[in-house]
């Protein structure tokens, strides 16, 4: 531990001891000091200063082709050595590049491109590094990877979700083996005994989701609630060894930084257990019915953040519809609190776009990723009343034991990096909430990306079979097509358009979610034609045939732009990856949510206007003003998140445990 201690003092944080060592809690950043930042960032990583860098490598690297590979582990920690008095800097830094890059063209046939070098460098630094979609950034980790776990570091390699996790643990592991490196994979179902082996390897890969439930558990297992049962077991050191599961919050490298950071960072993670319900299970279905003879506008409102609240009318109206119940429904404040609730379930949460149901349960789904999120569940009871609204099995309350948010949570690691390919537009965010800055590393391959005409429809009804048309026309010539589209119950809506016309495709959603793997790997033969929601977007790496590159490459066709424009920009990314031939474009209508909600005047007078048209710049100029519309939507419902936090902690005194 005193190595990690050393390795890390040039950074001055401030350590806080518990179950183990991690950062102690810090505030966000000042306005003035995120400022200050920014004007810095204009001249800190001009190329120049990266030359140097880059020339010590590739001598470093000629002269270790002599070497055998049982030499090259050795000469690894050799230039790791000065690391631990030194910190990461450039000139061991290099070296260690140097060993890796030769290790991974032994074993991988895959050596570093120089700006992999200047991704892996930057994530070393303690920053996120915006590489290009399809710059190889699995391959660049492998670099801060390896040289962070030579030093000793617990290292946490995060994932957005446990199929990239395995997949990219899988594919770099001759490397790690050559080296000498123990790896870890941390997937859903596992018990703790089988998480504690995975952590104890020098790297760890594992979503996010797991990472940040894991170490929850370890705060609920030594007490994390109670400070005077925490303080008797810290007595114990060999207590904490026993029931930790993780060993500390040493290195992390956030794949997808952006979406595990920002996107995913809306709402707290809460380890709760199922309670008694003090409410008859006839209640919520009594709520539904009742909540059905309510009407927008007169009995009830609601806001763009699905909250709904009785007007005036609405709680006369009710009180009269429940005359001839007995029990809660006499209680003026059971009464609206049970149907604010059931008319939240009935107008605000719709199945197959914000939950599937499966073997009669109600299953989350990920707005962001699209996929199921099956150990979720939505608080304060709104969770049982959509299980009523699809007669499903009434399930039990749920009480927190402990929650911690993402902000919080990756703070506290020692050191925290990223990489992503979309995190210019919430930069100044992630400066100040977790003190990263972002570098932007160049392409290794000039972008061959085209952008065709984009069209708008009046409704889904014209757009449907234009997508379908439009989808058969480049799939015949020999090229691939990924259509994207933003949730289960429009990929199966048109997934029955192409059934309709008897053309081949396949889809990949919340339901088929595994054989993501199998579907991935024939999106790229010819004449493809894969119909997925959000899963096929971040790090999905659709690999082509010969003849789909001859054609032109893949094609991907956008159904919906998302609020987050980072989204359409991941899904745009799986087109025309490393400098190959591919094409994007925009097919939607003025029904879709984007319109509706953050343009709703605008899109009523333009679907008047065009009902069916090819679009230019003036179309992209307006999806942007939404987009950026919600944006700040979302950046102001993660304040608030923030801001619950500290509520929180100020009144428990802490969440996990105590903080002196």
């Amino acid at each position: 531990m005193s190595d990690i201690r050393a390795l890390l003092a040039q950074r001055e944080l401030t350590l806080h001891e518990g179950v183990y060592v991690e950062r102690a809690d810090h505030p966000p950043l000042a306005v003035e000091e995120w400022l200050r930042d920014q004007m810095a960032y204009v001249t800190r990583y001009l190329p120049q200063r990266s030359r140097h860098f880059l020339q010590r490598c590739a001598r470093d690297e000629a002269s270790l082709k002599t070497l055998v590979d049982s030499a090259l582990r050795p000469a690894l920690f050799k230039a790791v050595k000065p690391m631990r008095q030194q910190g990461f800097s450039d000139d061991s830094v290099a070296q260690a590049f140097a060993v890796i890059r030769e290790a991974s063209w032994r074993v991988l046939a895959m050596r570093h491109h120089d700006v992999q070098l200047l991704a892996g460098r930057a994530l070393l630094q303690g920053k996120i590094a915006e590489m290009a979609t399809g710059e190889g950034k699995t391959l660049a980790a492998t670099l801060a990877v390896c040289t962070a776990a030579a030093t000793g570091a617990a290292v946490h390699v995060v994932t957005v979700n446990d199929y990239l996790a395995q997949r990219d643990a899988e594919h770099n592991q001759p490397l790690f083996d050559l080296l000498g490196f123990t790896v870890g994979i941390v997937v859903q179902d596992m018990s703790p005994e089988q998480r504690r082996a995975q952590y104890a390897c020098d790297i760890t890969y594992v979503s996010n989701k797991e990472l940040t439930f894991d170490y929850l558990k370890d705060q609920i297992a030594v007490g994390g609630q109670w400070a005077l049962q925490h303080h008797i077991q810290s007595l114990d050191s060999n207590h904490h060894a026993q029931q930790a599961i993780l060993r500390g919050l040493h290195v992390a490298i956030v794949d997808e930084a952006d979406s595990v950071l920002i996107d995913e960072a809306r709402t707290p993670l809460i380890i709760s257990e199922t309670i008694p319900d003090d409410l008859p299970q006839d209640v919520y279905a009594q709520s539904i019915e009742l909540a059905k003879h309510l009407h927008e506008n007169l009995h009830f409102k609601r806001n763009p953040d699905k909250q709904i609240w009785l007007t005036q009318d609405g709680l006369v109206h009710s009180q009269q519809l429940c005359q001839a119940l007995t029990g809660l429904w006499q209680s003026a404040l059971w009464r609206k609190e049970l149907l604010q609730k059931a008319l939240s379930a009935l107008h605000s949460f719709y199945r197959d776009q914000h939950y599937i149901v499966v073997d009669n349960k109600v299953q989350i789904v990920d707005e962001f990723t699209g996929r199921v999120m099956p150990d979720r569940t939505w608080e304060r009871g709104l969770h049982q009343m959509i299980e009523a609204k699809e007669q499903c099995e009434i399930t039990g309350q749920r009480r927190t034991l402990a929650q911690i948010t993402y902000q919080r949570f990756f703070s506290r690691y020692l050191l925290l990096a990223g990489m992503t390919g979309t995190v210019q537009e919430v930069a100044p965010e992630i400066k100040r909430v977790y003190d990263l800055s972002m570098v932007r590393i160049p392409t290794h391959k000039t972008s061959q990306r085209v952008r065709l005409t984009d069209y708008v429809f009046a409704d889904s009804a014209q757009r449907w079979p234009a997508v379908v048309k439009q989808a058969q026309a480049i799939a015949v010539s020999g090229r691939a097509v990924l259509i994207g589209t933003r949730s289960v119950a429009d990929s199966e809506t048109l997934s029955a358009c192409f059934s309709a016309e008897n053309i081949a495709h396949q889809v990949l959603n919340a339901r088929q979610d595994q054989d993501e793997a199998q579907a991935i790997s024939v999106a790229g033969q010819a004449h493809a034609i894969t119909i997925a929601t959000n899963m096929a977007g971040r790090g999905t790496d659709i690999k082509l045939a010969k003849q789909v590159e001859a054609q032109g490459g893949l094609h991907v066709i956008l159904t919906e732009f998302h609020e987050s424009s980072r989204v359409d920009r991941q899904l745009f990314g799986r087109a025309a990856r490393q400098g190959d031939k591919g094409s994007v474009q925009a097919m939607v209508c003025w029904q879709d949510e984007l319109f509706h909600r953050y343009l709703p005047v605008m899109s009523k007078l333009l679907s008047r206007m065009i009902t069916q048209a090819k679009v230019g710049r003036w179309f992209r100029l307006l999806v942007a003003y939404g987009q950026w519309q919600a944006e700040r939507e979302g950046r102001q419902q993660r304040l608030q998140t923030v801001k619950r936090d500290r509520k929180w902690l100020e009144a428990l005194g802490f969440v996990g445990r105590e903080r002196k």
